[in-house]
């Protein structure tokens, strides 16, 4: 594959972990539109482990989901209290809060003679550790995909699993999974906070394959885009964000024939489907007719 291709399905995998994350909050039944608040949590916190403290990657993206689950649930704890459109904007005024925090963190220190570190709107220089360690951009492609893989692969499992019908079940109607004893509360927390991580991952990710990250990097738009990929895809299974990741960024912005257009396209597929299939292109009732046929 040419560098090209290359850099086009390392975004897509990368941005599809923010999307998935969107995804699961919308399971729950919510709308956020702040996952790329978590998405930069991960970003920095990794970015820090790695290039500033000297810490393995393993270990810095750990170190990344834990603190990503951790800032979710505190932003949870009281935006959970809101419901539909109201939640909504809760997530985007704390997304907006933890960027404009980011615009004013500076902390370096000195590596190999040069200053590194977050510095504030100048951002965050001198994330080499795939360059130290000689990994080549096929071989990060790799690392991205296995791992969105192993994702993929969890959340499915747990899809099937009574967790996953009683997330669908609080997301479809919380009042009736309420009377029928489901915490509703609990179990929307602990989504939020399982998203939360996943957004830090693709984070952690995110910085090391960029190098430089800056807080305009986790603004609104990312957000719009990863809640927007998921309705998209489809709600039906956690292959949905995936797919509308790829259709935003492998056809759309990867397309020459769509240059200067992609985000009144992307605008008018939104609209689109929003009437004809609120539910995305791969929704419940199109996987149910699918495995009849198989």
């Amino acid at each position: 594959m040419d560098e090209y291709t290359i850099g086009v399905l390392t975004n897509i995998g990368l941005v599809s972990f923010i999307a998935i994350s969107a995804y699961l909050v919308l399971l729950a039944g919510e709308l956020s539109f702040g996952q790329q608040a978590f998405f930069g949590v991960g970003a920095y916190a990794a970015g820090i482990a790695t290039a500033m403290l000297g810490w393995p990657l393993p270990v810095a993206i750990l170190i990344a989901m834990l603190l990503g689950a951790v800032a979710a649930a505190l932003v949870g704890l009281p935006a959970l209290r809101l419901r539909g459109l109201y939640f909504a904007m809760a997530s985007l005024a704390a997304a907006e809060m933890l960027r404009i925090l980011f615009e004013f963190f500076h902390w370096q220190v000195e590596v190999g003679g040069e200053p590194v570190g977050p510095d504030g709107t100048q951002g965050f220089r001198g994330i080499r550790w795939v360059f130290e360690r000689g990994v080549e951009p096929v071989e990060f492609l790799a690392l991205v995909w296995g791992t969105l893989a192993v994702v993929l692969a969890a959340i499915h499992l747990a899809e099937r699993s009574k967790l996953g019908a009683t997330v669908r079940a609080v997301g479809e109607d919380s009042e009736l999974a309420r009377s029928v004893g489901i915490d509703v509360e609990r179990v929307k927390l602990g989504v939020v906070g399982a998203a939360g991580a996943l957004a830090a991952l693709g984070g952690a990710l995110f910085a090391h394959h960029n190098t430089y990250i800056e807080p305009r990097n986790f603004d609104i738009m990312l957000g719009v885009h990863s809640l927007a990929y998921g309705l998209i895809g489809g709600l039906g299974t956690v292959l949905g964000p995936v797919l509308g990741a790829t259709l935003d960024i492998g056809v759309l912005e990867a397309s020459r024939a769509f240059a200067g257009y992609r985000m009144i396209l992307f605008g008018g597929l939104v609209a689109i489907l929003l009437v004809f299939r609120p539910r995305g292109l791969l929704d419940e009732r199109f996987l149910h007719r699918l495995w009849r046929r198989a």
